[in-house]
């Protein structure tokens, strides 16, 4: 995670602002200094406390809502606090071994999206979500083309990753069922396991050896690949628990919330969000005005770069209040980009 933080403390205010952390966290009520006293274990007076804690607001690191003596933390303490004094621990090998059945490899892909945002969503008790990869990354496995009407073609693409794709595509001119069936099998027979890009920039150049004998059938081939193995523009995310906000202190204002689902709906501003994430070296963290949304200014942002066969796919994650379960989140996080990656290895090989 890159540090944001540029705060030094001395041991006692940060053992201080650790714990403030941990209580606000568990309680969600602003901590006064005798809670804080209670807490810290520390052999030290309340007016020390209470002078700590004024040291640590006029840095930034706390604030004091109007309707208590307590203090809560800042977006700013929040990230002082994960830079510097979480204590993560990495899931045990129960939760992972959950996270692989719950991700078999033999699940397709929008299978595997659905239930990576879902269990998030589940596991965190806020807002899971997955970015969709591109199909280009995925290779073709089987093609199969039938005939609708004598000017259109349902083409039928499966997928190494167990997708099937259906496709209506405008023939030119018309192809009896013999052609299409010589079609369908030569490219099967000659171009599985390659991208759909690979496959059209491959077309045109290794047909031309068989063109005196096959000249017009392997022209209609050229245009009718052209034509079905086209890669579709895709960009969007699988969202799941969007509901899970509605129970949440901090987000309990109706135009903020309103906001935040109206972000949901667009897709294209968290998107953009998401596609930061996508180069990152683990788990990326985007704390309250940190990601650059006003709409998420209450929000943290916690997110992972998955990937197969060498390449990055997606960005996955979970949406939710500034205060949350950090120690918690982001190892949930970090591993379910892991299992996702290993379940997708099996679609995608290494080149």
């Amino acid at each position: 995670m890159r540090s944001k933080s540029d705060v030094t403390l001395d041991p006692r205010a940060r053992h201080l602002l650790r714990v403030l952390v941990a209580q606000y966290v568990h309680d969600g009520q602003p901590v006064g200094s005798r809670t804080l006293l209670e807490r810290c274990g520390l052999d030290v007076s309340a007016a020390t406390i209470r002078n700590v804690m004024a040291d640590l607001e006029e840095c930034g690191l706390l604030s004091a809502p109007h309707t208590s003596a307590g203090r809560i933390p800042t977006p700013r303490g929040y990230r002082v606090f994960v830079d510097s004094l979480l204590q993560m621990q990495p899931l045990g090998e129960a939760d992972l071994a959950m996270l692989r059945q719950q991700l078999p490899s033999t699940a397709t892909t929008s299978d595997l999206l659905a239930n990576v945002s879902g269990m998030l969503s589940g596991i965190t008790r806020f807002v899971g979500l997955v970015t969709v990869p591109k199909r280009e990354h995925f290779a073709f496995r089987h093609i199969d083309f039938v005939a609708l009407d004598p000017s259109r073609v349902m083409v039928i693409l499966v997928f190494t990753d167990h997708e099937v794709q259906n496709r209506v595509v405008q023939l030119a001119k018309p192809l009896a069922p013999g052609e299409l069936e010589w079609i369908a099998n030569y490219l099967n027979a000659n171009f599985a396991g390659m991208t759909l890009d690979e496959i059209r920039r491959r077309l045109v150049n290794e047909l031309s050896g068989d063109r005196e004998r096959l000249d017009r059938l392997m022209a209609a081939t050229v245009l009718l690949a052209d034509a079905a193995l086209r890669v579709e523009a895709q960009t969007d995310f699988v969202l799941a628990g969007q509901n899970n906000l509605l129970g949440v202190h901090e987000l309990a204002d109706v135009d903020r919330l309103r906001e935040l689902f109206e972000v949901f709906a667009r897709k294209q501003d968290l998107l953009r969000v998401l596609e930061g994430c996508i180069h990152a070296d683990g788990v990326r963290l985007f704390i309250g005005e940190e990601s650059g949304m006003s709409s998420l200014d209450q929000c943290s942002v916690v997110a992972a770069p998955y990937g197969a066969g060498g390449k990055v796919l997606g960005v996955l994650g979970v949406i939710g209040p500034t205060r949350m379960s950090y120690e918690r989140v982001i190892p949930v996080v970090q591993a379910t980009a892991q299992v996702l990656s290993q379940a997708l290895n099996v679609a995608l090989p290494a080149p």
